[in-house]
């Protein structure tokens, strides 16, 4: 057994405000309204949540931390969490050994494997910081992601190792690891064959230090580098695990790859923080037909998904019954008729929760409750929102996010005067102004914007109306592409679709759809009239879409986003083949 120095960095003062905060929120899971008010976020100069949470949990404790579904008919792979901590401490150890310190950043490119979780946790023991990224990004992308993050060493798969030394790793200067096998000049990952060594930090970790950076995705300008800590990311997501209702002992399965900030919320911290399991397919996500069948067959009690997802498996939900209790959406909202079915089949509907990578879950609907139909949710506990009225400085017309008079709205923006704990320290500078800038931006503004416009009714509950950057004016008529969407959506052969500004000589720009319809349905010019016409019908006269376009699918960050930048560039060069409509 571990001695008292091995337990002095991690059974602390901090590790009990954590709990305490924790238990609150379990307790008060069904009552959000008490929950707002009494919740308070827990704060410490120091915390490491690897060490002063995890490894706590861990101790002596056999009960499943991860499991891991090969996919090809052999048994999970099955870690406790005593094991996790263990194996995390002898990399730690290794790390150590071979150079990696406090403030250095480690690029990981894996994918779901126990390797993964393994160097999350030993890299946030050392006080090195972690930057995910995705294994499918492109040479270009990988590139990008070497220049840019200030990473030192770099932690990938071997088959990926050339194109990491082609694209910048040679030049990091620290360690390159291979995972899974031998490849020149690499080090190979510290396996099970290495005995285990009990990791003893040097010394406290202090909160503020950065311990995640996480590459935004991208879906309307070139991605930026987002800085967590030590504690808004691991404490942060307390609101998350609000938001997603886990309890100890469930086994919520998420559907993010590891690389994208919604990896760490839902396959990391979110399950940790409640004692849950993580079960993750290691071969990537299921397909659609096999995902009902694989909840069941492995008694997942929380699933998480994109709205992409949730309609895929629209069609093969009768195919299986999951023990689900929790099911959840996030990334773009949920259609409400995709959720009735889903509710229809499984007995569960899947609730709307909204963050950022620069954030943790900040709007949600939360267990026991339901919103009104094709709303949001309403602000978690933890966190202070308002809307600020599009104008000019100075004096922008602000309201609370929350019950009031009237409707309100207006851009989402985070009041940081409370510090909330789960916003982001600021974005990360480039690497060419490291040498002269201390390493992260941050504007010391009162307000963190988000980008998202909202509405909020009289009852706080919160209706999303689009980006910042994704709403236009049509013939002086503010437009939010959601809207038209929704719309557009109530066609029974609509599968999904997207809402776009196109140039106009008299009105500026004019909406444009672009419709994606349901398998066995043939595109043609008289379908294309019939759903303007059904749009026109439901809405206002200067919101009506003006001309359609159909398309084979919608273009897609790789979180499952739409990428409404890559939508209209296709559209404007004319590379989408399609039958269009003219104007109604």
């Amino acid at each position: 057994m571990n001695g008292e120095g091995y337990w002095r960095y991690r059974r602390t003062e901090a590790h009990e405000r954590f709990r305490e905060a924790r238990d609150l929120l379990l307790e008060l899971r069904t009552d959000p309204d008490r929950a707002a008010a009494e919740f308070r976020w827990p704060r410490a100069e120091s915390f490491n949540w690897a060490l002063e949470w995890f490894d706590v949990i861990a101790a002596d404790n056999a009960a499943t931390a991860l499991e891991l579904l090969p996919g090809n008919g052999e048994s999970p792979v099955r870690m406790t969490f005593q094991q996790l901590s263990a194996r995390s401490d002898t990399v730690a150890c290794w790390l150590r050994d071979h150079g990696v310190r406090p403030g250095h950043r480690v690029l990981i490119v894996l994918d779901a494997r126990p390797e993964l979780w393994e160097t999350f946790l030993a890299c946030l023991k050392l006080g090195a910081a972690v930057i995910p990224c995705h294994i499918g990004l492109t040479p270009r992308e990988l590139a990008d992601r070497m220049s840019r993050s200030g990473a030192r060493h770099v932690v990938c798969l071997d088959e990926l190792a050339e194109a990491a030394d082609a694209n910048g790793a040679r030049d990091l200067g620290g360690l390159r690891i291979a995972v899974g096998g031998a490849r020149p000049g690499w080090h190979s990952f510290p396996g099970p064959e290495h005995a285990d060594r009990p990791f003893v930090p040097a010394g406290p970790t202090p909160s503020d230090a950065v311990a995640f950076c996480y590459f935004t995705s991208g879906t309307t300008s070139a991605p930026k580098l987002v800085a967590h800590s030590h504690q808004s990311y691991p404490v942060g997501h307390l609101s998350s695990m609000y938001w997603n209702g886990l309890l100890p002992g469930d086994r919520h399965l998420n559907v993010s790859s590891p690389g994208w900030a919604k990896h760490s919320w839902s396959s990391l911290f979110v399950p940790w923080n409640a004692e849950a399991t993580i079960v993750a397919p290691a071969m990537g996500p299921a397909s659609p037909e096999q995902l009902p069948a694989l909840l069941e067959r492995h008694g997942v009690t929380s699933f998480c998904a994109p709205a992409s997802t949730w309609k895929a498996v629209l069609p093969f939900l009768h195919t299986a019954r999951p023990p689900l209790r929790e099911a959840t959406s996030a990334g773009e909202i949920l259609d409400p008729s995709v959720a009735d079915r889903v509710e229809q089949e499984w007995g569960v509907r899947p609730r709307d929760g909204y963050g950022q990578t620069e954030t943790t879950a900040m709007i949600g609907t939360t267990p026991g409750h339901r919103p009104p139909r094709g709303w949001l949710g309403r602000v978690l506990p933890g966190y202070r929102l308002v809307l600020r009225e599009p104008g000019e400085a100075p004096g922008p017309v602000e309201h609370d996010l929350g019950p009031g008079p009237g409707v309100r709205s207006g851009e989402i923006c985070i009041d940081l005067t409370g510090r909330p704990v789960g916003a982001m320290l600021g974005y990360l500078a480039p690497a060419s102004e490291q040498p002269s800038h201390p390493g992260y931006r941050t504007e010391g503004a009162p307000r963190q914007a988000t980008g998202d416009l909202a509405e909020c009714d009289p009852y706080g509950w919160v209706r999303l109306l689009g980006r910042r950057d994704d709403m236009f004016k049509s013939f002086d008529q503010r437009i939010s592409p959601l809207e038209l969407e929704a719309a557009i959506a109530t066609h029974g052969l609509v599968l999904e679709t997207a809402v776009i500004p196109l140039p106009d000589p008299v009105g500026g720009h004019v909406p444009h759809a672009v419709v994606v319809p349901r398998p066995g349905t043939t595109p043609s010019p008289t379908l294309g009239q019939e759903l303007l016409e059904h749009a026109a019908s439901r809405l206002a006269e200067a919101l009506r879409p003006r001309s359609l376009t159909f398309a084979e699918s919608l273009p897609r960050t790789l979180t499952g986003k739409i990428n409404r930048a890559a939508l209209r560039a296709s559209v404007g060069a004319g590379r989408i083949e399609s039958h269009t409509t003219g104007d109604l």
